[in-house]
This record gives structure tokens, sequence and C-alpha cells, in this order.
């Protein structure tokens, strides 16, 4: 599967600290907070629960024991633990949170590659804002499609990958011709956003549609990065706008 490893930043004319803090924050909270993913209780505790949302209620579950079906090993997982801020917080301390290094890793690369390119075009407050605001919006996404299609709201989702997709939907409206860097093994080439990001949607979209009717396909919360993305198109010309008023 080709990968990403840079774009054209040739037009970029500020730094931008802004991602390079949430790049920092994200690793930081994985390696000290989530203790490089093995503190599940309190990973638990600050991820996004679909039925709290919901219903505006913390909820608290025991633990469950399931056997691993390779090594016939019983495993005791957590169940939901109680949320020390409101449950309505969770939507944006989800963000924040990993679930393991591979998710990580692969969605600061994102960040690091489309994100300083947004904040360039808003401004730092603008982009911050930018960021939380789809983070939230694709948490309610995926809070919506998992009741809406009858499935499990007692699952966590967590992840920042709600607001990169948002990211990639606003930098798709805003540097449609830039290129990006892509690496297939061998050779690299320089291809379009519009194509590079485009196929990553209608990937997201497919994977989507083959969830429906039971929980989120892989593990991946394909509602997060669909409305996430959406929401990143449909925003960001207001973002850049507001910035232009009020000239920061």
């Amino acid at each position: 599967m080709p990968i990403p490893i840079g774009d054209d930043n040739s037009d970029r004319e500020s730094h931008p600290f802004v991602n390079y803090i949430l790049i920092a924050l994200n690793i930081l909270v994985f390696i000290v907070w989530q203790q490089w993913g093995q503190n599940v209780p309190l990973t638990f505790a600050y991820a996004t629960v679909p039925h709290e949302i919901l219903t505006g209620t913390d909820i608290i579950t025991p633990a469950t024991v399931i056997t691993d079906p390779y090594s016939g090993q019983n495993i005791e997982m957590p169940g939901l633990q109680r949320t020390p801020v409101p449950v309505f917080f969770t939507l944006i301390t989800s963000i924040f949170l990993h679930g393991g290094i591979s998710h990580l890793l692969g969605n600061m690369l994102y960040l690091w590659i489309f994100g300083d390119n947004l904040e360039n075009k808003l401004g730092h407050l603008r982009y911050l804002m930018f960021y939380l605001t789809t983070g939230i919006l694709s948490g309610l996404s995926h809070v919506f499609a998992t009741f809406l299609l009858g499935q499990n709201t007692l699952i966590p989702a967590l992840g920042a990958s709600g607001s990169i997709s948002a990211v990639l939907g606003g930098y798709i409206v805003l540097f449609p011709t830039k290129r990006i860097r892509m690496w297939f093994f061998l050779f690299s080439l320089r291809i379009p956003a519009l194509i590079v990001v485009g196929l990553w949607f209608v990937f997201q979209l497919l994977n989507g549609l083959g969830s429906l009717g039971g929980e989120e396909g892989g593990g991946v919360a394909y509602a997060a990065h669909i409305g996430g993305f959406l929401f990143g198109m449909l925003l960001i010309n207001r973002f850049v706008a507001r910035r232009k008023r009020l000239k920061f």
C-alpha cells in the first residue's frame, strides 16, 4: 500500500508550531498517560462511549473475560471506567488517545504532512479551533451512526483520526493540485492531492458501507473518518473567510 511521505511546502510562510504541539501532545499522552497503551482502564475512562453521549450519563461496566482464539488463554478486559470529567468532554479527550503504536504513528504521519499547510492558511489559533471543532463533530458522527445503525453503543472510540480526516477534507478543498509524494516500496511519485486524498476518502466510504448492519469494520470508526472529512470540506472556507475578516 502506498504511503504519503511529504508534500510541497514551498509556499509556506509561517512556522506550524500548533501542528507540532498537537503531534507532541498526542505522543506524550500515549507514552506518559496511556503508558504505551497499557493503561486500558484510563483509556476507557476518557474515550468516547456513544451511549454516554446519547444519554449524558457516565456508565460503568464490570470487567469481562475473553478467550484468545489462537492461544486459548483467558484474558480479562476492563469494563467501562468512571469518567472523572463530564462525559461530553470525552469528545475532546478521545481525540488525543490511541489504541496502539501503529495507530499513533499512522495518524501522526498524516498530521505532519497535511496539517502544516492548513495552519499556514488559517493562522495558528484558527487552525487549532478547526482541529478541535471538527474532531468533536467527527466524534458525534460516530455516535449517531452507531445508534442509527443499531451497533453496540457501549464500545469506546478514540483516536485523532476524525480531526485528521477533517484536515484532509480541508486540504483537498484548498490545495487540490498540490503534489503529494507517495512511496511505493522501491520508488516514489508526486501525485496531485485531489487524487491521493480523493482515493483515501473513497476507501473510507467503501469500508464504511461494508460495515453497515454490524460492528465497525476491523475496529475502525469509519463514520468518524467520513464525517470528519465532510465537515472539514464544508467548514474550511468559513474558517479562512473568518480569519480574513478578523485579520488574524
